[in-house]
């Protein structure tokens, strides 16, 4: 690059030969004194060496010739200014090429360096040649480093040394030598050029904004060197990184153009702290909507505090994404779970508040609660050192006084529980390998519609997602696998835990969830759980197999439909209940299982795919609809595919409505379920009573609540033949099980009967 070329930039002075008026004997600025008509400068006009040239003898200690023209100092551009001297007599001074720095309102520029090498004259006659290069980079070649502040230049010699020689100077040279430092053809501009000194102290911030404003559409270099950047940086144009960045944590670097994961990392020379960074950049108006990770896999040898990486954000509710890359743990001390044993007190008129806790300081946000009457995945959701009290994603089931509990804080890859309310978030395409050293997602504690889709969550230590507050509103996972670390472990001595929800509306589809401990945990409303496959066998004959799915609340509003549930069954409880036992509210229902497969093999006879288990006595069902499934045990037989467990307490089955067990099919189960069942009943000898016994048709071993339909096959006859045309009367609820049915007839009567019983009613 020339700019005298390329751009018409006049730089050569006027030959000497022109008139001195224009060669100050002082610094060239106006008003300076000139060489024309003083009586120690003359133009000579034919020198055997030179030419013109000008003959000048040395009167003062530092004799200075400056050209009064500006001379203009670019960004970018560097100038040789070269001047070749001989002495004619008296005595030898020294040359050098010096300058004045001009900066704005016509003020020289403090600091910077105005002369260049000396050269020392040794005798009459030989010509000397002197040369300095300026400009406003700081770069290797450069004698006269100009700096940003300098506009201009009055260029020139100095004569030192002995007074009283004479010399001839021939006209002085001034070139554009850009070339000397850069291609010739650039389609960047370099940070250096803008006053960046890349010694990892100097604040080059404004050197990097000149830069990019310089631009206009190329590329920014930042060659080698630590860039040391103490403001907020926005460069719209493309950058390239060479050297690196440093910034305090609290300013952040946003980069428009090649806004992407690779390029963070080239910028601070660090995956991890690239990856920071480009996410406190997502979140602070980098004009894109998503961190693409290029790809990359990042080795993490500890958690990543996303709230604390963004610094200047608690809340944020605008739609970002983090997409197509992988997150490799590696072994670290920082993957170990940090655990607390303290005492606290609990009361049920305050369900959801740990009071008079001890310790609490050391108690981490985010930490799992386990104690007695606690119930599954309740996490500390706040905590209050001055008042000694710890606040709860859900209540506890039956704890009420003073006991010792026991906090344990998960670490999790990716951990935005720093933050106060994250909403619109969605991570895809992403690979968790978190290889049984650390979990894989902590959610923020408020927020709404967390999406993570198409990735994988492989080897989580303790869980894959947690939500430790109401962060899990409207969570959605789709087309994700979660593999589990404990896969030779019996079902029974896994503690893994696939995600939990403590809100309502999650989305749950397509996804696969592979010998996790227990697939989901779901607390709320309105849960979708369609298309995923799930499967927690083992290698044990015939053992006991753990929940795929734990509902904790009575009344779910949940769909679960067209899902394949392998070696796992659906367990509903009431277990983040502070009162568990049926008080004036809704009880087990709002659940449709429809078109599932649930399979099972190996396992004892006693399992079951569907429980429901009462924390608190008094409950029934009400509203439940098991349409459409297949139910398939191999290697042995089940009794049934529903159950009670009444570890804890029974339901009650006189109270059951609206239950609809029908259309599914059976294989391997011995005792079939069905709501309403139609059976047929004979009865050989003439009698006026008829005791019907259902068995154990009827759902979760319910009770002959209603009879719905009796309908003769064939003739009902009585002594003598004679037909009987009269209807029986109907007791439900007979014997001691409450489990059969009693007709009653008009005279003594024999025959066959098709009788509908239900388990429920419809009010």
């Amino acid at each position: 690059m020339n700019k005298a070329i390329t751009d018409g930039l006049v730089l050569m002075p006027p030959a000497f030969a022109g008139g001195l008026n224009v060669w100050s004997s002082e610094d060239g600025t106006p008003g300076s004194a000139t060489y024309a008509g003083a009586a120690n400068a003359a133009v000579i006009a034919a020198d055997q060496d030179f030419g013109g040239c000008l003959e000048l003898i040395k009167l003062q200690g530092t004799q200075r010739l400056r050209y009064s023209g500006e001379t203009p100092i670019l960004p970018g551009c560097y100038l040789r200014i070269t001047a070749r001297v001989k002495a004619v007599s008296g005595n030898l001074p020294a040359i050098r090429i010096a300058g004045w720095a001009g900066g704005a309102g016509g003020v020289n520029v403090p600091g910077v360096t105005q002369i260049g090498p000396s050269v020392q004259l040794t005798g009459y006659g030989t010509i000397a040649e002197v040369s300095a290069i300026v400009g406003v980079g700081q770069r290797t070649g450069v004698d006269m480093v100009w700096g940003r502040q300098a506009l201009y230049g009055h260029f020139g010699l100095d004569l030192t040394g002995p007074s009283g020689g004479v010399v001839r100077i021939d006209d002085i040279v001034i070139e554009d030598v850009t070339s000397a430092f850069l291609r010739t053809l650039m389609d960047w501009v370099d940070v250096r050029d803008y006053g960046a000194l890349g010694d990892g102290t100097a604040d080059d911030s404004a050197a990097f904004d000149a830069a990019d404003a310089a631009a206009n559409g190329r590329s920014v270099l930042v060659p080698e060197g630590t860039y040391r950047l103490n403001s907020d940086i926005t460069l719209g144009n493309t950058v390239r990184f060479v050297g690196k960045v440093s910034l305090p944590a609290n300013r952040r670097l946003i980069l428009r153009k090649n806004y992407d994961l690779p390029t963070y990392i080239d910028a601070f020379g660090d995956e991890v702290e690239g990856f920071k960074r480009a996410f406190q950049a997502l979140l602070n108006n980098t004009d894109h909507e998503s961190l693409d990770m290029g790809g990359r896999r990042i080795e993490l040898t500890g958690p990543i505090d996303m709230a604390a990486a963004v610094n200047n954000l608690t809340t944020y509710e605008i739609r970002r994404v983090i997409r197509n890359g992988q997150f490799n743990c590696v072994p670290s001390p920082a993957w170990d779970i940090g655990t607390v044993t303290s005492t606290a007190r609990y009361a049920v008129n305050n369900p959801k508040t740990l009071t008079d806790v001890a310790n609490v300081a050391n108690i981490e946000v985010g930490s799992l609660v386990t104690g007695t009457g606690v119930g599954r995945e309740v996490y500390v959701r706040t905590k209050n050192v001055g008042a000694g009290t710890v606040t709860l994603s859900q209540p506890l089931w039956n704890a009420v006084g003073s006991q010792t509990y026991t906090f344990r804080r998960f670490r999790y890859a990716l951990d935005f529980g720093g933050f106060t309310r994250l909403s619109k978030f969605t991570i895809t395409d992403v690979e968790f390998q978190l290889d049984g050293l650390a979990s894989g997602i902590m959610l923020a504690p408020d927020g709404e519609t967390f999406h993570v889709k198409d990735c994988f969550l492989t080897k989580p230590k303790n869980r894959g997602i947690t939500s430790s507050g109401g962060g899990c509103q409207d969570l959605q996972i789709d087309r994700c696998h979660f593999i589990s670390d404990e896969q030779s472990l019996p079902a029974t001595q896994r503690q893994s835990i696939g995600f939990n929800v403590n809100a309502n509306d999650a989305k749950i589809r397509n996804s696969r969830f592979q010998r996790l401990g227990i697939t989901m945990v779901l607390f709320g409303n309105g849960h979708l759980i369609v298309g995923n496959h799930w499967f927690q066998g083992d290698n044990v004959n015939a053992g006991p197999r753990t929940a795929g799915v734990v509902l904790t609340e009575t009344n779910v509003k949940t769909v679960i439909t067209g899902n394949y549930m392998d070696n796992s069954f659906i367990e509903w409880t009431n277990e983040h209940d502070a009162q568990p036992s049926f008080s004036n509210e809704f009880s087990f229902g709002g659940l449709s299982l429809t078109g599932n497969i649930f399979t099972a093999n190996d396992v004892a006879p006693w399992f079951s795919w569907i429980v429901i288990k009462p924390y608190g006595s008094g409950h029934f069902v009400h509203g439940l609809s098991v349409i459409g499934n297949t139910f398939k045990s191999l290697n042995g037989s089940v009794d049934r595919v529903d159950r009670v467990d009444t570890s804890i307490a029974p339901l009650d089955p006189g109270l059951a409505r609206i239950v609809e067990f029908t259309g599914n099919t059976f294989n391997g189960v011995s005792q079939i379920t069905i709501n309403p069942v139609t059976l047929e009943f004979s009865q050989p000898d003439n009698a006026s009573a008829w005791t019907l016994a259902v068995g154990g048709y009827l759902p979760f071993h319910g009770v002959t609540r209603t009879v719905s339909a009796i309908v003769p096959d064939g003739d009902l006859l009585t002594t003598g033949a004679a037909k009987v045309y009269d209807m029986p009367s109907v007791t439900t609820q007979d014997g001691a099980n409450r489990d059969r049915v009693r007709l009653g007839w008009s005279v003594p009567t024999r025959g066959r009967v098709q009788l509908t019983v239900r388990c429920d009613k419809p009010f």
